[in-house]
């Protein structure tokens, strides 16, 4: 008895670790899957082809706007004339920064162009030049970082509907193969684990595939969004920063 299963498991043995059709191995269990099942696995595969290629764009895209806006931190500070930190940063392509810093200054050209103009009548005046002034300031800049945050979370939505509807899609498909399964059991009119098992590995197979899609998917918003989240701190604080300095130096 004892020599017969011996001889039994040599002989399985090798077809379960190789993976052959006879095991079940992913592959084969996606070709015998039904119609409906391999719709939602190719729509599965695409999501997640998109996603890996959103992740290495992002990384790339926040590397660059953080590394440049670091940079051009470090040429601001060091710089004492607009023109000339203008000048030295045009090269900072990618820079949240410098898009800030571009509207804030032609802004401030503007202000400082309007000076030249004849003041209204007494009775048509209202506040201040230098109130307005800075208050168009504030505007230009808020606007520019509205804009650059938009852009630079541009595709996270994709991600975070990605993590959220792959486990269900890839459910979806499960349920439907379990239906066909237990539809083959009815025809059959047989219960055995031989005749169940495989129509269950090809539906569960589904999921996986949604996990495999949705998993980098959340992993990766919620990484990119604490980076937009920091680089938006960063542009909050430059903003706050040009202000105080064209209110104290620019704008009398």
């Amino acid at each position: 008895m004892c020599k017969h299963f011996l001889i039994l498991i040599s002989t399985s043995t090798p077809s379960v670790l190789l993976g052959t059709p006879e095991s079940g191995g992913v592959w084969e269990l996606v070709h015998r899957s039904g119609p409906m099942v391999k719709l939602v696995l190719l729509l599965l595969f695409a999501l997640s082809i998109a996603t890996w290629g959103i992740i290495l764009f992002k990384y790339l895209q926040l590397r660059i706007a953080r590394n440049r806006s670091v940079e051009f931190l470090d040429i601001f500070w060091e710089r004492k004339r607009l023109e000339v930190i203008l000048e030295e940063t045009e090269h900072l392509t990618g820079s949240s920064l410098l898009s800030l810093f571009k509207s804030g200054y032609q802004e401030l050209m503007k202000i400082k162009r309007g000076k030249g103009s004849p003041p209204p009548p007494e009775e048509e005046r209202e506040p201040s030049p230098e109130t307005v002034g800075i208050e168009n300031l504030d505007r230009a800049l808020r606007r520019a970082s509205t804009a650059e945050i938009s852009r630079l979370e541009s595709y996270l939505n994709f991600l975070a509907t990605t993590a959220s509807a792959a486990p269900f899609i890839g459910l979806f498909g499960t349920v439907w193969g379990i239906m066909n399964t237990f539809q083959g059991i009815g025809r059959a009119g047989s219960a055995s684990l031989a005749v169940v098992a495989p129509g269950i590995s090809e539906a569960l197979i589904a999921t996986a595939f949604g996990l495999a899609a949705a998993i980098p998917a959340v992993m990766a918003y919620n990484y990119f969004a604490n980076q937009v989240r920091s680089i938006s701190n960063i542009m909050e604080g430059f903003t706050q920063d040009f202000l105080n300095i064209c209110q104290r130096h620019f704008i009398r």
